[in-house]
């Protein structure tokens, strides 16, 4: 375990240390003119990719990110994991993006938090690990036209991801998840909750009593209906990320990897053509909009793993994409690709608090209050336990589908793949937990968090400009739909149905005032517009299509009406998977660096 005061030590060693792998600011300093694999983004799908092709000691493998070092004297934010949610937005951690006004929510400008930091988002999200459902891949293989994607076919990827270890507290963890479905000897980090709360027997009670809120006994499974001990990529007291369980480890032991960071690709250039097509193996980068501009190409190809966001903004100022909008900001089209930057699909959160009859420590924690706070960092400190060394915001979340019998599935239709994709999720929080609200200066809190997870809402990322350095236009477009809406309202009123079960009666004493008007669907939609938000996971913008006209890549990932270019991130998913996102990623990344690796034997 290493303790809060050690992680300053920790972050000089990162840059002290005798690296086998170079690791470089400044891009003059770089040691070589050429690669054979040049990697764009070292977030999560990127160090995956990095990592597995630098196992070839034939290969030699360039990493290039735009954002800072995971280490550094601030970088307790995204090593600790209570502390995750302070990690963005608005910190060096950040990209800082904003969306334009979302018509759904009172026209509302909303912070899009995304990683700026060897990691990605995998070193500032909330750490979830859900698979998602079995239903989800099986539709990627379907509309991508390879069915190495389906979940039968990726579960050899998903044990050899995934690490599995103790809870940090030492808990008997039995019944709480299903051990044969989890790996044990991958880079990747992950555990069950490491505090237990005094809500959990509450929570564990609901599922006894409700039979609409069944338990589940690993979400994980493909099936993740129903309610299930949470799962986070967490090992003892410190977060697992893209960059510790697969950068880092490769700096460390190989020649042939090198990393380049604060420093942003500013497009791919034109190296040839082949077979009538145009070959993209040269990436042109910079520090800064005033700093130099430099060249590297690949000899093999480049693996675009910039993001949801990034990677269209990369390929549009490259001059791939819709050629209308590309000449609107005076970039020369090459490649016509209308859906890039299209499909832009995103998860919708809002939170529901409650007032609770307890004297637990979490919201005093929240708050910032002495000595609860002071408390709780000194076991951290010394011991490398407590609530702060866990993940804070949950121990158990739920994922459901509306009822066969629904309304707004009868009026609307169902636009999940199958019958264990859920409609929307739930989490369970022993304190008040937000993202939209300011949180209240006293009091104690329950609080349940309602995302939509099978939205039928689709954004868009465009051009504000042919600057690479300018932010790109993000219109996620969240609860533009009637159904998404309806979903909301469905998920909002099943939370309020579970805190009225007997398991919390004289624990549970009235909803938060905010939340004083939800008693109608009128209500409901007055507050989600209000307080809804992203949960932070863009999606599906450089889609895989099996069919030449449509999406963005083909079925193995191929960047389409050109050569050279791979891209492996979220923004290759057709549809959003239904859970939280990250997992996903690190499933086909790990997939793709065997596509790869086969394409060059």
């Amino acid at each position: 375990m290493i303790p809060v005061r050690g992680l300053a030590l920790l972050a000089l060693s990162f840059f002290a240390r005798s690296a086998i792998g170079a690791v470089f600011q400044d891009p003059s300093e770089l040691r070589g003119t050429q690669y054979d694999f040049i990697v764009i983004g070292a977030g999560t799908a990127g160090n995956v990719i990095a990592s597995r092709l630098s196992e070839n000691p034939a290969w030699k493998v360039l990493v290039i990110e735009a954002g800072r070092s995971n280490e550094g004297y601030d970088s307790d934010l995204i090593k600790i994991p209570f502390m995750g949610p302070l990690a963005s937005p608005n910190t060096s951690f950040d990209w800082n993006y904003t969306t334009t006004a979302q018509s759904a929510l009172n026209n509302q400008v909303l912070t899009y938090p995304r990683g700026y930091v060897l990691g990605g988002s995998s070193s500032t999200n909330y750490m979830v690990y859900t698979r998602c459902a079995s239903d989800g891949y099986d539709q990627f293989a379907e509309i991508a036209g390879d069915d190495g994607w389906t979940w039968d076919n990726l579960f050899p990827y998903i044990i050899k991801n995934e690490h599995h270890v103790p809870p940090n507290d030492g808990h008997n963890e039995t019944g709480q998840f299903t051990p044969n479905l989890h790996g044990y000897e991958g880079p990747l980090f992950t555990s069950l909750p490491g505090f237990l709360t005094e809500i959990d027997d509450r929570v564990l009670a609901t599922t006894q009593e409700l039979a609409e809120f069944p338990f589940n006994e690993d979400f994980n499974s493909g099936n993740p209906l129903g309610v299930s001990w949470m799962q986070s990529t967490i090992k003892g007291p410190l977060r697992s990320s893209s960059a510790t369980a697969f950068l880092t480890p490769a700096l460390d032991s190989r020649n042939n990897i090198d990393l380049l960071y604060q420093t942003q690709v500013t497009k791919l250039f034109q190296t040839g053509t082949e077979h009538g097509l145009p070959v993209f193996r040269g990436v042109e980068f910079a520090r800064s909009s005033s700093a130099p501009r430099f060249n590297l190409t690949a000899s093999k190809e480049i693996v675009l793993s910039a993001g949801a966001v990034g990677t269209p903004q990369i390929l549009m100022l490259s001059g791939i994409g819709e050629p209308s909008e590309l000449r609107s900001v005076g970039i020369h089209p090459i490649v016509n690709l209308p859906e890039v930057g299209k499909n832009l699909q995103d998860h919708p959160i809002v939170p529901l608090q409650w007032s609770v009859n307890s004297n637990n420590t979490m919201d005093p924690i929240l708050r910032g209050e002495q000595p609860a706070f002071d408390d709780a960092m000194n076991e951290y400190t010394t011991q490398g336990s407590g609530r702060i060394a866990a993940n804070g915001v949950s121990n158990h979340m739920a994922y459901f589908r509306l009822p066969e019998n629904s309304s707004v599935l009868a009026t609307y239709g169902d636009p999940t793949p199958g019958p264990r994709t859920p409609h929307f999720e739930q989490a369970y929080g022993n304190g008040f937990f937000t993202t939209s609200q300011q949180i209240p200066t006293s009091g104690t809190y329950l609080t349940i968090i309602n995302v939509v997870v099978s939205p039928t809402s689709r954004g868009t990322i465009t051009l504000a400009s042919s600057d690479p350095f300018a932010h790109p236009i993000i219109d996620p477009q969240l609860l533009a739909t009637d159904f998404d809406m309806a979903v909301m309202v469905e998920a909002i009123k099943s939370s309020q149905r579970f805190t009225a079960a007997h398991a919390w009666d004289g624990y549970v004493t009235g909803i938060y005032t905010d939340a004083a008007n939800t008693t109608t669907d009128a209500g409901i939609v007055e507050y989600v517009r209000q307080w809804a938000t992203t949960i932070k996971h863009p999606f599906s913008t450089a889609a895989a299509n099996a069919d030449p006209n449509k999406g963005v890549v083909d079925g193995k990932l191929l960047l389409k009406k050109a050569r050279g270019v791979r891209i492996v991130d979220g923004s290759v998913f057709p549809i959003i998977p239904g859970g939280h996102t990250q997992t996903p990623v690190y499933i086909i990344a790990e997939r793709a660096s065997d596509i790869i690796k086969a394409a060059w034997p």
